[in-house]
């Protein structure tokens, strides 16, 4: 799987989740895989491995790329609407999705991809100048990245950006409590209802997610959408859907904001066809009669699955086609203008303008003086 580098490389620097074996292995123990290494050995995520008898994190400064993306393509629909949000994703995952759509990123075993570099300053300076109000780590898992993501957080902190982590949520408990302390907002990929959808097809667990979801709403501030990418004939039948619908209801609250994600054949489950609309129209109402009051559709043009409602009055308070926004009914504090009901999220005065561009940026070349990384 590759020679590790050594503590000299300036992208590889110590961490703090492990413990070493009685047989002289070390254990990651950053989620719950608990890779037990030897030396030079890297863990199932590929960006974790042994270095002088501790486990590093090789990707610290590490980008496969940057871009300015509307914040509803995280998807974050309450958060901040209409926005802009600088995202970025380093290599490696520490799940094996058979389905995975950003495969080339999070499945990687080149770190030459990781053309990029930015230290975390650099990243909340460049967020700045560039007017986004947040930052997200995203398409891989910032799990597998914490050190990075927390530094790089914090320094956006103290310019008042805010901060988002697009993630699985498959993470053990003391470094989602270090990660998730510095995020603003969450949007948690739910990929079924069913340990054996897990076991089987993303080769991990659903309980850990779950208990990833429970803290996030109990025990913290972030707030919290989550997004299933609904495969048919894989976990799309109408008895999970209820399932998860109640779970989330339950567990986590009626106000909790659930994006159903049209599938498309890629990776490994290429055998599987594209999901049609009318799954994602059917799963949206067995999430509503649930009783889930915000549910959206992803991945096709869907008007209906894209409009934000009052669940007092009913009024169509966000109207959005594709990314852009379209109608906004809401105050300044998100209220319903029809009948003053708050909207749950986190609004902040008049929404954005960013509407639907993707600016890519260069950020290794933006801070060095030899161009001005603009968007291409």
């Amino acid at each position: 799987m590759g020679e590790l580098v050594s503590l000299d490389d300036p992208f590889t620097v110590p961490t703090t989740w492990w413990h070493t074996l009685d047989d002289g292995r070390v254990q990651c123990d950053v989620c719950p895989r608990a890779c037990k290494l030897r030396e030079g050995q890297r863990g199932v995520c590929f960006v974790r491995g042994r270095v002088d008898d501790q486990v590093v994190s090789t990707t610290y400064g590490l980008s496969s790329g940057y871009c300015v993306d509307p914040i509803e393509k995280k998807p974050l629909n309450h958060f901040l609407p209409g926005t802009s949000v600088l995202s970025f994703g380093t290599a490696g995952c520490n799940l094996a999705c058979r389905f995975c759509q950003n495969w080339d990123i999070s499945k990687s075993k080149e770190t030459a991809r990781l053309s990029d570099r930015a230290m975390p300053e650099d990243i909340a300076q460049a967020a700045s100048e560039l007017g986004a109000a947040s930052v997200a780590f995203t398409y891989n898992d910032p799990v597998v990245f914490p050190e990075y993501a927390i530094d790089t957080a914090i320094a956006c902190h103290e310019r008042g950006i805010r901060t988002v982590a697009v993630s699985a949520g498959y993470v053990c408990d003391a470094p989602r409590r270090a990660l998730f302390a510095h995020m603003d907002a969450a949007n948690i990929d739910l990929k079924g209802f069913t340990e054996d959808f897990y076991r089987h097809v993303a080769a991990g667990e659903l309980a850990p997610v779950l208990d990833t979801l429970r803290y996030l709403r109990h025990e913290t501030d972030v707030w919290l959408e989550l997004t299933t990418l609904l495969i048919p004939g894989r976990n799309d039948g109408d008895d999970e859907l209820a399932a998860m619908s109640a779970w989330i209801v339950e567990h986590l609250g009626p106000d909790t904001p659930l994006h159903f994600s049209a599938f498309h054949p890629d990776y490994k489950l290429r055998d599987a066809p594209p999901t049609p609309p009318e799954t994602l129209t059917r799963a949206r109402r067995i999430a509503l009669d649930a009783g889930l009051r915000h549910v959206y559709t992803g991945n096709v043009h869907d008007r209906d699955g894209d409009r934000t409602t009052c669940p007092s009055c009913g009024a169509a308070v966000i109207e959005r086609d594709w990314y852009e926004l379209r109608r906004w009914a809401l105050t300044g504090d998100g209220r319903c203008r029809a009948c003053d009901t708050p909207i749950a999220g986190v609004f902040d005065g008049p929404p954005g303008e960013w509407g639907r561009r993707r600016q890519p940026v260069q950020l290794s070349t933006r801070h060095t003086g030899r161009d001005d990384g603009g968007a291409s």
